[in-house]
């Protein structure tokens, strides 16, 4: 039976990726570290073990065996103070686990990247594979932390190992535990707190989706090469008035210009946070990105992988349904 080492398993897209490892006939055994929330993995047959992406001592023999490896675990944040945090986690962790499957000479590595390394395409404009922004144009230490774990990606696949790269675009669905942004926006929105909305757009996908794209990089990908993973370019208000047709509830009619929660961001951010050191529940770099719809084109993926395309209504309907549960 094949054998999958997977990081970030406890996470939105890692606990999609576990299920559709275990449904194909994989054993996995995930990275878990001590303090991680767990319910999203909670009572499925794998092999749990204790450890962290800094820890390059033992990360070879955790590998030790596996014929893969899927590197989805991120630190995510858009908090400017978590600056040296995502860069030790996102890039110095990627390089150890990259340097550990080289040394336990693992089939393939998988590396899970994202759009945000991408960057955002001009306005009117999608973004394919080809497309590279400069770091210094990118928003964000976050953006730029996975444009650097990519390029260790790439460079690791330059050396001999056979990595492949996917890029996510915005999932949706279940197990949204944290939740991410769009999760966030979806809360917000069955709660009754979002009366106004910004312009802007994002690329959606089902998280499923996302999940077998891994496999059929896995099975299928090219080494060296990236593929975005997405499905429908939406705005804001698209996305909002799917929702409203899903739950019942008005969606908001009114959109607001930007410096408003650019404002509201700085206040929350520099001033609040940093003052009382307390988690804003909205970052600068967050307002900036949304001032371009980030919009992607995945036909590669489509085509070389056969990445599925499920209705992103359907996607963002079981969204609605487990936030509601949970």
């Amino acid at each position: 039976m094949k054998r999958a080492f997977v990081t970030g398993a406890t996470g939105f897209v890692g606990a999609s990726v576990v299920r559709e490892l275990l449904a194909d006939g994989w054993e996995v055994r995930a990275l878990v570290r001590s303090n991680s929330n767990r319910s999203n993995i909670a009572g499925l047959p794998l092999e749990q073990l204790e450890g962290d992406l800094t820890d390059r001592a033992h990360l070879t023999e955790l590998i030790d065996g596996c014929e893969a490896v899927f590197h989805i675990a991120a630190h995510y944040s858009l908090w400017a103070r978590d600056g040296d945090l995502l860069y030790r986690v996102n890039v110095e962790g990627t390089k150890n686990l990259l340097a550990a499957a080289r040394r336990a000479q693992v089939r393939r590595f998988v590396h899970t990247s994202s759009v945000a390394a991408i960057g955002v395409p001009q306005p009117g404009c999608t973004a394919d594979e080809a497309f590279d922004s400069r770091i210094e144009d990118l928003t964000g230490d976050y953006k730029k932390s996975k444009f650097l774990a990519e390029a260790a990606a790439r460079e690791a696949a330059r050396g001999g190992l056979d990595v492949v790269i996917v890029n996510p675009s915005t999932p949706v669905g279940p197990y949204d535990i944290k939740p991410t942004p769009t999760g966030e926006i979806i809360v917000r929105f069955l709660e009754g707190r979002m009366p106004f909305y910004v312009h802007t757009g994002l690329n959606l996908i089902a998280v499923e989706d996302v999940a077998r794209g891994h496999l059929l990089a896995y099975e299928r990908g090219q080494t060296g090469e990236r593929y975005i993973l997405g499905n429908r370019n939406l705005t804001l208000r698209e996305i909002l008035e799917i929702l409203a047709v899903i739950t019942g509830r008005r969606a908001p009619r009114f959109a607001i210009p930007h410096f408003i929660p650019l404002f509201a961001a700085y206040l929350d951010e520099v001033v609040l946070a940093h003052t009382i050191g307390k988690q804003p529940k909205l970052s600068v770099a967050a307002v900036r990105m949304s001032r371009r719809a980030m919009y992607y084109d995945s036909s590669r993926a489509v085509r070389e992988l056969g990445l599925p395309q499920s209705p992103v209504e359907d996607a963002l309907a079981r969204a609605v349904e487990w936030f509601r549960k949970k």
